[in-house]
């Protein structure tokens, strides 16, 4: 029978979890992200992975599972062994914004997950097609009002920061705007280009590449003061739509039950890669503001969120249906 010194001597013995989280990862680590590829996620996701695998030793695999405003992947998630060896790259539309919209879910994301690290804070913006022919959102106003039946606007899904964004700039304006649901951002941009959809509501990492090449126009961020990587884009509130400010993010999560010291591990090793001069770089480049919060003020953050909006999505009348 082992003595108490030897107890003492052997920290395993005491913690099984902390000798789990010395071995981890054993192997493969799966990066799930609720949304197709070319959104917000995608690229922090994909940005993020290799910098983990060289810190680790072992593979980090981003592996996009769309589906349900993004509770598909969010499910698979928050379902899987609590062993770190499935995480969730995780954003307000899906962990916030839909299950508000959505009611039950089959699962509550503030107790079936738990956070790991914040990533990134993620502006929304407003973008146009070039063949509406309105360089601002004053513009674009008096083109909805003058048009019968107003028009659509596009966004990463029902229940998503994007459409939220979308609803609240229709509330804000009294403009009539009918809501077309993607699965994913990177998917309304070819309807965007071809003047199919007349606006969407996405997140700046998703817009920003064809706006750069001339093939759509933002018109709006939609924070409270300007984007310091894109101060040539107006907000919402300095073009005349009053009390708007939508906000987006990415954070890290895990299954509950995952190890303390795995999440610490996590948290650690994304401190690290959020501040490599590289990564920064091409986040900023990206259209995202690189954001570190540890497990718990994540968590207190996420749930600040939840508070938030559940009032303002109730007033909205926003349907799951919309």
């Amino acid at each position: 029978m082992p003595t108490r010194r030897m107890l003492l001597a052997t920290p395993a013995l005491l913690s099984p979890r902390l000798a789990v989280a010395q071995d981890w990862p054993a192997r493969t680590v799966t990066l799930l992200v609720p949304w197709a590829p070319g959104g917000s996620n995608d690229v922090v996701a994909r940005l993020v992975a290799p910098q983990l695998e060289a810190r680790f030793g072992q593979p980090f695999v981003a592996e996009n599972r769309p589906g349900g405003g993004g509770s598909l992947g969010m499910g698979l998630a928050a379902r899987a062994r609590p062993d770190g060896l499935t995480l969730l790259v995780s954003s307000a539309s899906n962990h916030v914004f839909h299950p508000l919209i959505a009611g039950d879910i089959g699962y509550d994301p503030q107790q079936a997950l738990v956070a790991a690290a914040m990533l990134t804070d993620v502006p929304n913006v407003l973008a146009v097609s070039n063949q509406l022919g309105v360089s601002s959102v004053p513009e674009l106003i008096a083109r909805v009002r003058a048009t019968p039946g107003g028009m659509s606007f596009g966004s990463s899904g029902v229940g998503s920061s994007n459409h939220l964004a979308g609803e609240l700039f229709r509330l804000r304006t009294g403009l009539e705007l009918t809501h077309v649901p993607y699965r994913g951002g990177g998917q309304a941009i070819p309807d965007l280009i071809a003047g199919t959809v007349p606006m969407v509501f996405l997140n700046l990492p998703t817009v920003l590449p064809p706006a750069t090449a001339g093939r759509c126009r933002m018109i709006a961020v939609g924070t409270d003061a300007r984007v310091p990587s894109r101060p040539e884009i107006p907000t919402m509130q300095e073009q005349g739509v009053p009390d708007y400010a939508v906000r987006s993010w990415t954070g890290l999560f895990a299954p509950r039950g995952t190890p303390q010291p795995v999440l610490e591990r996590l948290a650690t090793a994304v401190a690290e890669v959020l501040a490599l001069p590289a990564l920064r770089g091409k986040l900023v480049e990206t259209g995202s503001e690189p954001l570190f919060m540890p497990p718990a003020e994540t968590d207190r953050f996420v749930a600040a969120e939840y508070a938030r909006w559940a009032p303002v999505v109730k007033a909205a009348g926003v349907k799951l249906d919309q």
